[in-house]
């Protein structure tokens, strides 16, 4: 079994009981108590649980359904990004109108970004916009409307009229949590209506989430998996995402 797919079913313990055994879950999934604890080590450095004398129980966050502190997030999984936006990038041609989402992996998108492409790109992220701002050949345009702290990202009502009347060639989306059942999931509510819009007018989109967000399902329902075109990631996802995504026509992207 993939690390990977262990995290993911140790997730899937964690949310069904909130404390989960070492020895339990080494009997479960056929391995050693001793690689159950080494990923419980790297689980607790994303934030994912805390470790507790004989196992591990959810991390607060986790438990409340609330997003990490965009700070945090930035040195979390960061070479990771750096992947995921480069091939993301690479998926871009001249001329086109791309939307590039919010979150710590849409600004390596926008980062990763050939410095002789030309054409658009539609942004609800000013930390996107100012990445690109000094690009001459980009034109870049920013939607309106509320500001949240941290991510800097914009939406309500006035996000998703600029986003309804935007026909990009190629969209990229933020992920809270990608899992089997739940689809794409995140946190904020007003954001989740504007990515649903963009999801709607692209002619192609794809979900941008590294390792960690395999099986994390965050408080709200984005769309199901047969509703976007790809997701790009840095590792194979567990077999039961991969065959979500592809077994609905859709591709997985690997740097």
């Amino acid at each position: 079994m993939l690390p990977a797919e262990r995290h993911s079913r140790i997730g899937e313990a964690l949310r069904a009981s909130r404390v989960v055994s070492t020895d339990d879950l080494a009997r479960e999934l056929a391995v050693s108590a001793e690689t159950i604890r080494r990923d419980f080590v790297l689980l607790e450095r994303r934030g994912k649980l805390v470790r507790v004398h004989g196992g591990a129980t959810i991390a607060l966050g986790q438990a409340a359904g609330e997003e990490t502190p965009f700070v945090e997030r930035t040195g979390t999984a960061a070479e990771a990004k750096k992947r995921i936006g480069r091939a993301a990038a690479a998926l871009t041609r001249a001329g086109q109108t791309i939307v590039i989402d919010v979150g710590t992996t849409a600004v390596d998108v926008a980062r990763a970004l050939p410095l002789d492409f030309s054409g658009t790109v539609a942004t609800c992220s000013l930390l996107v916009a100012a990445e690109l701002s000094e690009r001459a050949d980009i034109e870049i345009l920013v939607c309106g409307g509320r500001l949240r702290g941290g991510d800097l990202a914009l939406s309500n009502s006035v996000a998703q009229a600029f986003f309804a009347d935007l026909n990009p060639d190629i969209a990229f989306l933020g992920s809270g949590g990608v899992d089997a059942v739940a689809g794409l999931t995140d946190y904020y509510l007003d954001e989740i209506a504007v990515r649903r819009t963009i999801l709607r007018n692209a002619a192609c989109s794809y979900v941008l989430a590294d390792s960690s967000k395999f099986g994390r399902v965050a408080r709200h329902r984005v769309a199901g998996m047969d509703e976007f075109d790809g997701l790009i990631t840095e590792a194979e996802p567990p077999p039961s995402i991969r065959d979500a995504i592809t077994g609905e026509g859709g591709v997985i992207v690997l740097p």
